[in-house]
């Protein structure tokens, strides 16, 4: 389910927002070979100051002039260009030419976009974090980011409808949760049914199968009958048929608040809409409408989003005229009690 967000400016990548530079742009950030010219010419002071309008041409060096005295407080956060180490480790030369996940600089994970030549940090990224580690969560929406609005597609990591890249960087740490589709509702594998039972397959057991095989799959068998879970399609295919597949982080919260506390005050900065997918597909407000009215309704937007607030894993119920429906927030879906019919609901933070 698609949920947007509206951010302040200062949760966003801004013009004075620290930037990670994973290339740099200028001549004068050279190999091993020449870096002992940096200790004969002096940083240039406009560009330490935020720009140098002689661009290449200028004869001072382009460089962070704390880097030049081996004490910027930024490390490799810092938006100006530093000399490379002349001795890196043999680990940090295989991590570099790795195909594996980029490592972020200790941070449990970094959300960054891309324009061009250098990824940017994106502030406050617990927010898009939190919402990854959902499996409902198909994408989010950021406003006032200095790209303007930016759509995130979880699913394919990309962003929708502008030449931007988006990336997750990871400590290589992270726990990995594996998820498949059950009675429109995404289940954990490896969690106890209505019995008590624990599943025939645990979610790290997958984790482990497909980080030796990103491009294999996983067989399982239940009871006689064997299923396959086929990581390129992300599908569970069996003989009754095919169920999707997701693979979503264990959420950690990086040196901010827990994921509850988070939410909480999104919703006091911002205004909150909790909508429902009609027929044509068009998405319309929950509003309480009274008795008289062609079509009543016994809730409200703000009705849902305070009983949210109280259990944002829980469920309400309530009625539009004789009818009664049950609102599930953990996977977003609203069920008629009479013929268990469901539709999609979705949080709009606008």
């Amino acid at each position: 389910m698609a949920t947007a967000f509206s951010l302040s400016e200062e949760e966003n990548p801004s013009d004075n927002e620290l930037d990670f530079s994973e290339e740099s742009d200028s001549d004068d950030n050279t190999d091993e070979e020449s870096e002992p010219q940096f200790n004969r010419r002096e940083p240039c002071k406009f560009y330490n100051r935020g720009g140098c309008a002689d661009g290449k041409k200028c004869q001072y060096l382009h460089m962070c002039k704390y880097a030049l005295k081996g004490n910027c407080c930024y490390g490799s956060r810092c938006k100006l260009n530093h000399p490379r180490e002349r001795r890196a480790s043999s680990g940090a030369r295989n991590r570099s030419t790795s195909t594996g996940p980029k490592l972020t600089d200790g941070r449990f994970y970094q959300w960054q976009l891309n324009a061009g030549n250098h990824w940017l940090d994106i502030k406050n990224d617990h927010i898009i974090e939190a919402q990854y580690s959902l499996p409902h969560t198909k994408s989010i929406k950021l406003h006032n980011t200095q790209y303007r609005a930016v759509s995130i597609d979880f699913k394919r990591l990309k962003v929708y409808g502008k030449d931007l890249r988006v990336r997750r960087l990871d400590d290589g740490n992270t726990e990995w949760i594996w998820f498949c589709t059950l009675g429109r509702k995404w289940k954990k594998y490896g969690d106890k049914d209505s019995k008590g039972n624990p599943g025939p397959v645990k979610s790290s057991d997958i984790e482990n199968k497909f980080q030796s095989n990103p491009t294999g799959s996983y067989a399982f068998n239940i009871g006689a009958e064997t299923f396959e879970i086929k990581f390129k399609d992300m599908r569970q295919v069996g003989q009754n048929g095919k169920r999707k597949v997701t693979r979503r982080p264990l959420y950690r919260h990086n040196q901010v608040a827990a994921a509850v506390v988070f939410l909480q005050n999104i919703a006091v900065s911002t205004n909150p809409q909790w909508q429902f997918e009609g027929s044509s597909g068009a998405w319309y407000i929950f509003k309480h409408r009274q008795r008289g009215t062609s079509t009543e309704c016994s809730v409200s937007s703000d009705d849902i989003e305070r009983k949210y607030q109280q259990d944002p894993t829980g469920s309400m119920r309530f009625n539009v005229n004789a009818h009664s429906y049950e609102l599930d927030f953990q996977a977003m879906t609203q069920t008629s009690l009479q013929n268990r019919s469901s539709r999609n609901i979705r949080r709009v933070l606008v």
